[in-house]
């Protein structure tokens, strides 16, 4: 009979085990290879027939786990460029306590970029813009639409810094939209506009102030969106508030 060394015998055991574990590494490999893409023809398949995209039903997946959580999937991109319905979202997650606060304290803003800037308040009269009423063009923007003091309201900036249809949030004044520009208005300057000349010196008159950036612009602004922008159902309130204040 032939007798084999102890220490040889396990080391033909370690190296069975070994074979077999990589067997089984092997076997799942293939099978979670073959399931990725059993998934990936399955969902270019659906999105071929029905429209959808696969991120739409990831997303909806998400959101019904959410709901098992009492968690809300609000798209928010923290730190970065916010575009609009991103803040209309934020603000309807606080809908119940909105009558309590004002648009500063409803809205973190701190994460929207920001850039401080000296602003200045301005009319649409002789004093600021040399037109009288009257005048063709009194009261029209370079971007076309007419000057308006709203919770979204009309500013000038320089073009090469705030292109026509940026929005930013300064604080003290609300939403500003810029539509306008002048030959004065360079770097980081704004022009807010005031309906009169006593608007401007009781509420702002000349200002060093942080804004932050909700939207950069694409160089168009025409009254339709405009008005959209002020007619918003979930900023109301916040209209309200201004109103109020002007009254």
């Amino acid at each position: 009979m032939m007798y084999i060394h102890s220490s040889y015998r396990e080391r033909l055991l370690v190296r069975g085990v070994n074979r077999k574990k990589m067997k089984c590494i092997r076997t799942w490999s293939r099978r979670t290879l073959m399931t990725v893409l059993f998934l990936g023809a399955l969902f270019t398949t659906y999105e071929a027939i029905s429209g959808v995209q696969a991120k739409e039903i990831v997303k909806w997946g998400i959101e019904k786990i959410g709901e098992s959580h009492s968690l809300k999937w609000t798209g928010f991109s923290v730190k970065s460029i916010q575009s609009q319905p991103v803040l209309q979202s934020e603000i309807s997650s606080n809908v119940e306590t909105l009558e309590e606060k004002t648009l500063e304290e409803s809205v973190d803003w701190s994460q929207y970029p920001k850039r401080t800037v000296v602003a200045i308040g301005y009319t649409a009269g002789v004093e600021s813009t040399g037109k009288k009423p009257g005048h063709p063009e009194y009261g029209i923007t370079y971007s076309g639409v007419k000057v308006k003091r709203d919770l979204y309201s009309t500013i000038a900036a320089d073009l090469n810094i705030f292109p026509i249809g940026t929005i930013l949030f300064i604080p003290d004044y609300g939403f500003g939209v810029v539509a306008d520009k002048g030959s004065a208005i360079k770097g980081n300057r704004l022009d807010l506009y005031y309906p009169t000349v006593e608007d401007v010196y009781e509420n702002w008159g000349k200002k060093e102030v942080d804004v932050y950036i909700v939207k950069y612009g694409d160089g168009t602004l025409d009254e339709n969106e405009l008005e959209a922008l002020n007619e918003t159902e979930s900023m109301q309130v916040f209209r309200q508030q201004l109103m109020n204040s002007r009254s």
